[in-house]
């Protein structure tokens, strides 16, 4: 039995937690044992339980990728599990600690984001230091889109390092008419309304803001549903105040609801891999339209 502790920093629920969570459903359990190492609070936590797996909490790597307190806590988690393989999803700290405690141990870093980057990270010294960690703390990175190996080589990973494993989505069941009007019902949305989905973490690089400037445009039965909580949630709605036609729906679990009821997908980063909502979207047939950025050229044309 292969032992794999896989270490994320997410507290809300965002495309790095749903490719972990799409890992755990379907990962070959008579090979492999998963433990998940999530930050205190996280809300992967009673998914991850419902799928089967352990699931050991962490105070010092709430939302942070790099921190010394975090470095020890880690150490003292790992030496205790003794796991063949860490996988990292962005957390430096994990990868610092795996290689501070565990003797023969492989360390797997995922890169889940792609950004244009700025040019000083391209030079000496930041390449040079970037490099090191990527190269030094890792045996094997993922990069989840073909943008994000981009992305990596520029910081100077090594390219023999890299492997991309686009993510991948399972199919979305489609809901039958009637629960579709009873979901639009909920939201005060018509039969007849046009609905727009935003399906991502209220965070800037999502691109709400331009969303909500464009819908000011349109007549209310073009309805923009933002699905989703984080940092900007407050100042989004405050955006949209008097917008009868934008919807915020906060977090939802069953996100797939929220996707039977689209006429159409939006995805407006300026910082996206492969979006795993596009994905699901588009498993039902639902049209997107995206910003040009990223991993969305591979996914839509």
């Amino acid at each position: 039995m292969i032992r794999i502790a896989h270490v994320i920093t997410d507290t809300n629920f965002g495309g790095a937690g749903r490719v972990l969570l799409n890992v755990l459903k379907n990962f070959d359990r008579g090979r492999f044992e998963m433990t998940v190492i999530l930050p205190h609070g996280s809300v992967l936590e009673p998914e991850v339980r419902l799928l089967g797996c352990d699931v050991i909490s962490a105070k010092k790597i709430v939302d942070r990728s790099f921190s010394v307190p975090a470095i020890f806590e880690l150490r003292r988690i790992l030496k205790g599990l003794q796991p063949d393989i860490v996988h990292t999803h962005a957390c430096m700290s994990a990868r610092i600690a795996a290689r501070m405690s565990l003797t023969g141990c492989r360390v797997i870093f995922t890169r889940h984001c792609a950004f244009d980057v700025a040019a000083y990270k391209k030079r000496f010294p930041y390449k040079l230091f970037s490099g090191f960690v990527n190269n030094y703390f890792s045996d094997r990175v993922i990069a989840v889109s073909p943008v994000s190996r981009d992305v990596l080589i520029d910081i100077g990973t090594d390219p023999d390092k890299i492997n991309v494993v686009m993510n991948g989505s399972d199919p979305v069941g489609s809901l039958p008419e009637q629960e579709r009007l009873s979901i639009r019902g909920l939201y005060g949305i018509g039969r007849n309304d046009f609905v727009c989905v935003m399906a991502a973490r209220l965070e800037k690089v999502k691109g709400h803001k331009y969303a909500i400037e464009a819908f000011k445009a349109l007549p209310n039965d073009v309805k923009l549903v933002i699905a989703g909580e984080g940092s900007e949630d407050e100042y989004l709605r405050t955006a949209a105040n008097g917008m009868d036609n934008c919807i915020f729906t906060g977090f939802v679990k069953e996100i797939e609801k929220i996707e039977n009821i689209a006429d159409l997908m939006l995805n407006l980063s300026d910082t996206e891999a492969t979006c795993a909502a596009l994905l699901e979207g588009m498993s039902l047939g639902i049209p997107a339209v995206v910003s040009n950025f990223g991993g969305n050229s591979y996914v839509v044309r």
